[in-house]
């Protein structure tokens, strides 16, 4: 679903595209909305990047037993390959 904002927008806020997806997608984390994956998909950086992001934020990575459970199943799908 595109959203579209306008350029008086980003430029009253003093933001370009790049920077409010990266401060939409920090926000969301932050407020537990998106996982760590997809607030670096919305920022569109890789994911060391927005970790480097929320570290300079002093935000700190949600990563609790559903996760690990995920990257577990993740890790055992990859090595049946």
């Amino acid at each position: 679903m595109p959203v579209t904002i306008s350029d008086d927008v980003l430029a009253a806020a003093h933001l370009s595209e790049a920077e409010l997806r990266r401060e939409l997608a920090v926000a969301l984390f932050r407020e537990e909305r998106l996982t760590l994956a997809q607030a670096s998909r919305l920022a569109a950086i890789d994911q060391l990047a927005f970790q480097a992001v929320l570290a300079d934020r002093k935000i700190p990575i949600h990563y609790g037993i559903e996760e690990f459970d995920e990257d577990l199943r993740t890790i055992d799908a990859l090595e049946r390959r």
